[in-house]
């Protein structure tokens, strides 16, 4: 296969894909939704912008915000023909800038950056007599990051703190307000500086020193920033100091994803950027290609419920299974349910490292690790320490290096690097659950990496490997570790897997308790749409009635789910529904609609007509229909009633709905039957062989019950 063209980057875009790539230059904004293909997207518009000769790839700045996200850009341009593209987060590229004109504007080398802020923001807090404990301390240091991505002075944050609503730790904001000066003076006696200075700093840089901002708007021309409703006020300002004057800025996001406000992300640089780039292409991006009809339908309700004019994604992949809300005792009954669901899926043949268990606050994985560990299944926990970091992982890598100077090539890749990394505590065999099985799994996932690399080319050897995995290090790319995922609905954002089971999906959890008015409890719907469409295949929504067994069944399933109710039943309301008695009469008929006459029996209300006047329906389909009922209740093992009533299926033959909605209608089609047989009765009514149609009716109904 020879070079790639620009005609090439183009191929296999869909239309609104394609409209994005093919317009590299000028403003563009991208409302993306969730599994569009927005990266897919926005790398092609690079790759064709530099193919087609719009610019060079080394003046193009790809901005995100994990370091994840940024390897994955990089590896998706590599493959595209343009690795010299630089695709970084905010902060990486600031520090880059930082390091590189510190020497020029101050002198010297720049400070270092604190990896944390507990130990400044420990002192500072001795220095004014504050009794701090751990938490507390990571609480206050959460609140100066968000003072400071908001661009807030000490003098400043009082009252935007009152305005947003902030109550840091309880503590006074004229408190908190002294809290960030003395950190200031801690950190400047240090000579250090954090994550957030380093943004500050180069805005401060480029804004009072012409010549740097010329150097740096030479250096990149044009810019693409991912994840764009995530942008807090200092990103901004520092991507306006980026940018200057020109035009060549595409910002790619997803209002219905905004989930980190509480950091000072804020969706509104998105929604406003049409206002302040009247001429900017505006691209919508609404096929999904991740997840099943079944699951975005779902999603869809979910987020339409809490927000007029909500983009409705279009499913383009098949057919899956229907998402289940299941119901339980208490906590820990649910976390046994749970893994005991898991169990099944891994025992039929799905990878654990296709399954995730999504939950609402850290402080709930613990139960589900003890329930994944009892049943003896694998797991991870996402949002700790980042795989690189892994004392073990770092020990086996160590090894690696190591021994990579005495590779000779004799003994296969694989087998070697499983020899090696025994030293870090690698085995043959898998040990049970736990701790110990997560840090087996780890080392394994090094092992099946170097299988990879060993069946794509005999010369690959470890200085090779060792290579590979400085480099994934770099970029956070790191391998597949076999395990089933748990994570919060917060560390999920960007993953996809298999099966997703979606827990806690209660009031108080899914919105937290702390959710204090209306915005903050749409943020949280927002976290939940995020979690549903996490799921590519199965997609499973849990909670527990009680905390503890025996406790008081006092939680109700989540708001969020009442608009659902048509796909996971009754059962998810929050509040029963309440219907009067007359309205439950409204939709059956008083009076025979032939002769006029009041229908006195139940079966004539239902049907409309009474027993003296002759049906009015098409006798051969009310016998397709009865053929129908009779074959999938036969093949059912359950009697014909079960499937429908006799004045049921005369109604249905009568009225002779031809949609959905019509059919629902009708007295003893319920929510349950008419998502089993809605679709099959249609067919029938519109024509179809009720053989054929039952046949597909059970295989459907098959299909179901395995998955």
């Amino acid at each position: 296969m020879g070079p790639m063209n620009a005609d090439d980057v183009l191929d296999g875009l869909d239309p609104e894909q394609r409209k994005v790539a093919a317009s590299p230059l000028g403003p563009m904004v991208v409302l993306a939704g969730a599994g569009t293909g927005k990266t897919r997207a926005i790398t092609h518009r690079i790759a064709f912008g530099a193919h087609s000769g719009a610019y060079q790839p080394q003046r193009v700045l790809a901005v995100t915000f994990t370091a994840r996200a940024a390897g994955e850009m990089r590896t998706r341009l590599r493959q595209l023909g343009v690795p010299s593209v630089q695709a970084r987060t905010f902060h990486a590229a600031a520090l880059r800038q930082l390091h590189y004109f510190w020497p020029k504007v101050i002198g010297g080398a720049a400070p270092e950056v604190m990896p944390h802020k507990a130990s400044a923001v420990g002192e500072a807090g001795s220095r004014l007599r504050l009794q701090l404990d751990r938490v507390v301390m990571r609480d206050l240091a959460s609140e100066i990051e968000w003072a400071k991505v908001s661009m807030l002075t000490p003098e400043t944050y009082p009252a935007a703190a009152r305005q947003a609503g902030r109550s840091p730790a309880d503590l006074d904001l004229t408190a908190m307000a002294r809290l960030l000066e003395v950190y200031e003076e801690v950190k400047t006696e240090r000579n250090v500086i954090d994550f957030e200075d380093v943004l500050l700093l180069m805005v401060g840089i480029i804004r009072d020193r012409d010549d740097i901002a010329r150097e740096i708007r030479s250096q990149y021309r044009h810019f693409v920033v991912d994840e764009y409703q995530d942008v807090n006020t200092v990103q901004q300002h520092l991507l306006d100091a980026w940018v200057g004057e020109r035009a060549d800025l595409c910002v790619v996001g997803d209002p219905a994803q905004t989930i980190y406000s509480f950091t000072g992300a804020s969706p509104r640089h998105l929604l406003s950027f049409p206002r302040l780039h009247p001429d900017a292409d505006k691209v919508q991006l609404v096929r999904n290609y991740r997840s099943t009809p079944q699951i975005i339908g779902l999603a869809n309700l979910v987020v339409q419920a809490g927000r007029a004019g909500a983009v409705e994604l279009q499913a383009q992949g098949e057919s899956g299974p229907a998402p289940r809300l299941a119901s339980y005792a208490d906590d820990p009954s649910e976390a046994r349910g749970v893994a005991d669901e898991i169990k099944g899926l891994i025992a039929k043949g799905t990878p654990a490292s296709q399954i995730a268990v999504l939950f609402r606050t850290n402080g709930q994985s613990e139960a589900f690790e003890s329930a994944l560990a009892d049943v003896d299944v694998p797991y991870l926990v996402r949002g700790g320490e980042r795989f690189f970091s892994r004392q073990e992982v770092r020990n086996a890598v160590l090894l690696l290096r190591g021994a990579s100077r005495s590779d000779d090539g004799s003994v296969p890749l694989g087998n070697l690097v499983r020899d090696v990394i025994t030293g870090a505590g690698w085995s043959p065999q898998a040990p049970s659950g736990g701790a110990v099985r997560e840090r087996w799994e780890s080392l394994n996932a090094l092992a099946l990496l170097a299988d990879g690399f060993g069946a794509a080319s005999e010369a690959v050897r470890l200085p090779e490997l060792v290579a590979e995995l400085d480099r994934r290090a770099t970029e956070q790319h790191a391998p597949t570790v076999e395990g089933v995922t748990l994570a919060s609905l917060h560390s999920a954002k960007g993953l996809e897997w298999d099966h997703v089971f979606l827990v806690g999906c209660s009031d108080g959890l899914l919105p937290i308790s702390m959710a204090d008015g209306a915005e903050a409890v749409e943020e949280e719907r927002r976290l939940l749409y995020v979690g549903l469409t996490r799921a590519r295949k199965g997609l499973m929504l849990s909670y527990a009635a009680a905390r503890n067994p025996g406790g008081r069944a006092s939680r109700r399933p989540s708001r969020f789910l009442d608009g659902a109710a048509s796909v996971l039943g009754e059962a998810a309301r929050s509040q029963p529904k309440k219907r009067p008695a007359k309205e439950r009469k409204v939709a059956q008929a008083t009076r025979c609609r032939t002769c006029g006459k009041d229908l006195s029996s139940a079966a004539e209300r239902k049907v409309g007509r009474c027993e003296d006047c002759p049906p009015t329906y098409d006798e051969a389909q009310f016998e397709a229909l009865r053929t129908w009922r009779l074959a999938v209740a036969t093949a059912s093992k359950v009697p014909a009633y079960v499937v429908f009533t006799d004045a049921t299926l005369t109604a249905i033959a009568e009225r002779r709905p031809t949609k959905a909605g019509e059919l629902s209608t009708i007295s003893g089609v319920g929510v349950r039957k008419l998502q089993r047989y809605g679709e099959f009765v249609l067919e029938i009514l519109a024509g179809g062989d009720p053989d054929e149609v039952a046949e597909k009716c059970c295989a459907a109904m098959q299909s179901e019950e395995s998955a």
